[in-house]
């Protein structure tokens, strides 16, 4: 559990009580200081939310659906690997920032490149944090309609990816 509090941390955790806008600062940048990207965490046992403000997890959904973080059709090589991360866009919090309105946050097209380039940043964060205790990771599809209706989104959250982390195998071995 140390490793997965330091992995999301390193992901998105808070690292500044007052950053851009007034708002918390975070490890990861983000449109506007919007932080609308959430990271759901799918381990065997449940799904949580990750809270970056209390640093903690969320209980969401009881029982095992990683197998969900993975897209439909997608060889799965990491079948055993413990931890998926679930990227959700909160499209309600980019809108409604409460740092710098950047122009055209209503059009849904600026929206997708903002919460895009978003979730990139955060799963940089987690490529880098694997990499330098040893860790693999993967950053993929998922199946998105089955997590949005298995974790309760609401109709403004959007699944975006998945990203496996586990330890790596003989085959996985140095690659990241």
């Amino acid at each position: 559990m140390q490793v997965i509090s330091n992995l999301l941390w390193a992901a998105c955790g808070v690292n500044r009580k007052k950053g851009p806008f007034g708002v918390s600062g975070r490890t990861a940048a983000s449109a506007s200081n919007s932080q609308e990207i959430d990271v759901y965490v799918a381990l065997e046992e449940g799904t949580y939310l990750y809270d970056p403000f209390l640093h903690s997890l969320v209980p969401v959904a009881a029982g095992d659906h990683r197998r969900l973080a993975i897209g439909r059709g997608q060889a799965d090589a990491s079948a055993k690997a413990p931890v998926r991360l679930i990227f959700v866009a909160d499209i309600d919090r980019l809108v409604n920032t409460r740092g710098f309105q950047e122009p055209g946050l209503q059009d849904p097209e600026v929206q997708r490149s903002y919460y895009y380039v978003d979730t990139g940043l955060i799963a940089a964060n987690v490529y880098l944090f694997a990499a330098a205790i040893g860790l693999a990771t993967w950053f993929h599809n998922c199946d998105r309609s089955q997590i949005h209706a298995t974790l309760g989104l609401r109709e403004d959250e959007r699944v975006l990816f998945g990203q496996t982390v586990g330890y790596p195998t003989q085959r996985t071995r140095g690659r990241t």
